[in-house]
This record gives structure tokens, sequence and C-alpha cells, in this order.
């Protein structure tokens, strides 16, 4: 991998991974751009014990534009983007709307290939390792800052997300403090240490995962599976086997191994709802009117260990903390999505209406041959 290092026309940090050494990146960025200004504040809600980032200026961020005026797309002759070069293999960019900005934290775009039309599930396993290297980087770089307690890398797909952008893509979220859901887990990571006398949560988990019926797919390294008490109605966890608080801590072999078994699971979501693929069961669950259906929105997301202290999670330790990528998505059947309604959104009690038992098992049946 080399990495190359500029900066575009209003100042933020641009950075390019390629897969040959021997790339050269040069390109200047040409357009007449004023340096960003942001507005990013963030509120602690004093009932709840969170916090929530108020950004105005995203209200003018770039919504759906033509593909022929896409911003993630490389530059080509007249045709400015946010990329100064005519093609790349993995950039990563500031953000020029950022939810997170200056003592606030950061924000910054991941795009996974120069390929507008492509998705993550249609890169090759090295292009899938280049990203895994690009977000394993920006995780160490972003620790570094003062004001980031906690690096999230994530992918939304899917205009049924909220994608406003149909190139594929990601971001990095570098909060500066630990998030809610985090906290939540090293929490319970702390009560269970107490309670057993020193067993890792994590640890227990994933072994009564893979001694039970929800295993997606298991590799020498890699492990995947329905949570038992799975809040989205396709739901998927992948854990490394040997317990690593985050990405820098992955060894070679694990490393290695991922593309393989992620681009996998990705290539599965993009099967669930498709009649080719459904049997006789899928049938009674919708997947056979699924001809035509577009491809399966997914939010897949990176859990960390955060770098800050966690004196408060008392004698849990950045180790105890298991890595671990969370894949979702919001379709519960073909044409049905799962909305976020009065229980989920008013009171944060999740109601799944496909069994976590038979979203594995449709998981399986639609396994590369």
């Amino acid at each position: 991998m080399k990495k190359t290092s500029t900066r575009l026309a209003d100042g933020r940090e641009l950075i390019y991974y390629d897969l040959r050494d021997d790339t050269v990146r040069g390109v200047v960025d040409r357009r007449p751009l004023d340096r960003t200004v942001t507005t990013s504040e963030i509120r602690r809600d004093v009932l709840l014990g969170d916090s929530v980032a108020i950004a105005s200026h995203r209200q003018g961020r770039t919504y759906h534009p033509p593909a022929d005026e896409c911003p993630l797309c490389p530059t080509r002759g007249e045709r400015l983007s946010e990329i100064p070069d005519s093609s790349y293999d993995v950039v990563v960019f500031e953000n020029r709307f950022p939810s997170l900005a200056g003592d606030s934290g950061r924000c910054e775009v991941v795009c996974f290939t120069s390929d507008h039309d492509a998705s993550f599930a249609d890169l090759t396993e090295e292009q899938a390792r280049l990203v895994l290297d690009a977000w394993t980087d920006r995780t160490s770089e972003l620790s570094h800052l003062p004001s980031v307690e906690q690096v999230f890398c994530f992918e939304n797909r899917g205009e049924e997300i909220g994608v406003t952008l149909g190139h594929p893509h990601g971001q990095i979220y570098a909060y500066p403090f630990t998030t809610p859901r985090t906290a939540l887990m090293l929490s319970s990571l702390a009560a269970h240490k107490e309670a057993t006398g020193g067993e890792n949560l994590f640890d227990a988990v994933l072994e009564k995962e893979l001694a039970g019926e929800r295993v997606v797919l298991e590799d020498e390294h890699w492990a995947a599976f329905v949570p038992y008490a799975a809040h989205w109605p396709y739901e998927v966890h992948l854990y490394p086997k040997r317990r690593v608080p985050d990405l820098l801590a992955l060894d070679e072999a694990a490393r290695t191994e991922f593309p393989q078994v992620y681009l996998e699971l990705l290539r599965r979501f993009d099967r669930i709802f498709d009649r080719r693929d459904a049997g006789k069961e899928g049938a009674r669950d919708g997947a056979e009117e699924g001809a035509g259906e577009p491809p399966t929105p997914y939010i897949a997301a990176w859990h960390q260990a955060p770098f800050g202290a966690l004196e408060e999670f008392d004698g849990v330790t950045r180790d105890d903390f298991a890595l671990h990528l969370e894949l979702f998505t919001i379709r519960r059947t073909s044409g049905k999505l799962k909305f976020l309604a009065g229980s989920e959104s008013g009171m944060s009690v999740f109601i799944n209406d496909v069994p976590p038992e038979r979203a594995a098992e449709r998981l399986r049946e639609v396994a590369s041959s």
C-alpha cells in the first residue's frame, strides 16, 4: 500500500491509498473553493446522559446529484470533483459538510473505488484488503488527535438508509466522547466480569453463538452469526476469533482472511431477497417476490474500543473490548422496510419481525456455490 497525503482547494486533507507503490499523485484541486466553515457543536442531554451534534451547515450538503455530477467520482477533464486525480484505488478526505469538526471531532469520507456503478461487494479481495488497511491507518491517525476519544468506521448503502450520494463510499466519525452504544457494552462487560470473577463477556457470547444454530459462516480467523437478540430483520455480527480491541491489533492472518469473509457476507445480503436464490421456505418469507428488487440497503458498522480513559467502567481495560462488525438491513422482506416506530424511536425497545434463527438459515441458504 502506498499512502499519499495532499490538500484540497479549501484546505481539507485528502489521502490516496494505492495498490501500486510506484503510483504518483501530484494533481492539484483546481476548484475555486473558499475555506470550509463549519458550525458543529456538541450538546449534552443531562436526562439521557448522551450527546447530540448540532451541525446546521449540513442543510446545504449535496443531495442526490445526477451521476455525471457525482462529487465522489474522479475528476475528468473540466468536470471537477472532490478527488482531483482522474482515477484512484481508495481515497479518504475530510467531509466538506461534517457532523463533527474541530474540538468536536472529525468526519471523513472513504471512497472504496472510482467506479460509480460498483458496490463494496463488487470489489476484488485485493481491493477490499486495501479498504481494511485504509480503515486501520485512519483509526491510528485519528486516535492521536487530542479531541478524539473513539473512532467509528462505517458504511451506509441505499437510499432507504438515507444515503444521498450513490457512489460506493463509507465514512469515519472521530468522536470527542465514548458513544452511548459503546458505553452500554462497556457497562455490561464490567458487570459480567465482576459477577463471574473475571470472565470476558464478549468471549462468552462468541463461544455460545458458535455452538448454536445462528452461525452464518465460520472460517479459521473470523466468525459471523445472527445474534440471539437481533434488533433488525437481518443482522449479522462478524468477530475475529482472537479477541482484539481495534483494527490496529488484527494480526496478518486475520487481515488476509477478512476480504473473502466480508465480501461473501455482503454478497449474501444482496441475494437475500432475490427469488433466484429462494427455496420453497424462502418463498414463504416473501423472497420469491423479489425479482428485480434493488440491492439490499444496509449499514456496516465497526465497533472499536475507545482510546480515552475507562475509569468509569470498573475493572475494564481496552483489551477487554472485542472488535466486531455489525451488518444489518432495514428491509424485512421483499418490498417492505423495517421502520423505527413508536416503541423503537420513543422508548428504544425494538420489535423484530424475523426470528434470528430464520434469518441465519436464510443467510446460509444464499451462500456462494
